[in-house]
């Protein structure tokens, strides 16, 4: 039994019905004709535990997904031109960002269709990746695609960029606000606007929370086109990564709810609970 083999994923088509009306279109025409053509198709989609976490700590990885939902997210991700994901997630996990669903290029299937664009985002260029991460490690197999990275610095590293560049990948430059102590402030509008110009029509966002919780303020959240989150029987307990947009006020000051979905769908699944919604406008 080869390796691509032994390593793929089976998600049967009795699973994947409940999840089609919450996925991007098929068909190209119909997703241009139903949405604005200038921005991507957008799912924001994780697994969180019963207190909202989706790690122990900063930079720990943590498994909270059973079987039957880590498949749903490699079929989530076969569903998707591109998967984004902030430095943080990079730097922790070292994570693979590819489909590994039986039938999918490099898993039973040539070429690389139905394997999604890695996208991360990395505001200075800090993530230290090198020929043996797990990334370039699947190009080399056939198993994946080389990531695309955002970042505001209008020259990268030389060495970091040929590295990209010799698997496909690239830097994509993007101009962001920057706080009094320089921290970088995502513009959800101009990043996803330049992921369409770069060809992406939809784009899975996994994370880690700080990318989630900036999705998820006031300002952005009606980029959001589709909520897919699966939570686990587990309390991870205080202290950890937590789901938990700012809340917001009405004009006289009094507290309101950060967000709320609408055209809600539950699904058991093992263990687990996949929820489905979309943003309440």
């Amino acid at each position: 039994m080869s390796l691509m083999t032994r390593d793929a994923l089976e998600f049967p088509d009795s699973d994947r019905v409940f999840l089609e009306p919450h996925l991007p279109p098929q068909d190209t025409q119909q997703n241009d004709s139903t949405r604005q053509s200038d921005m991507p198709f957008t799912t924001l989609t994780f697994a969180t535990s019963l207190d909202s976490s989706l790690a122990l700590s900063p930079g720990a990885r943590t498994v909270l997904s059973g079987p039957q939902s880590k498949a749903m997210t490699h079929y989530l991700r076969s569903r998707h031109d591109a998967i984004l994901i902030g430095v943080g997630t990079a730097l922790a996990d070292d994570p693979g960002l590819n489909c590994r669903i039986s039938g999918v290029g490099g898993y039973g299937k040539e070429g690389l269709d139905g394997q999604p664009r890695p996208v991360v985002i990395d505001s200075t260029a800090r993530w230290d990746f090198s020929e043996e991460s797990k990334l370039f490690q699947l190009c080399r197999q056939g198993r994946g695609r080389a990531p695309w990275i955002v970042t505001a610095l209008a020259e990268p590293p030389a060495h970091k960029k040929a590295l990209l560049e010799k698997y496909g990948g690239k830097f994509i430059a993007l101009q962001m606000m920057t706080t009094e102590n320089g921290k970088h402030i995502i513009d959800w509008k101009a990043l996803l606007a330049t992921l369409r110009i770069h060809g992406i029509q939809s784009v899975m966002i996994e994370g880690g929370g700080q990318v989630i919780n900036s999705l998820l303020a006031p300002t952005y959240m009606s980029l959001i086109d589709s909520v897919i989150v699966t939570i686990a029987p587990t309390w991870l307990g205080r202290g950890g990564v937590v789901v938990s947009p700012d809340r917001r006020y009405d004009e006289q000051g009094n507290a309101m709810s950060a967000a709320r979905l609408t055209n809600v769908r539950w699904y058991p699944f093992g263990e687990d609970v996949v929820l489905c919604g979309q943003m309440k406008k």
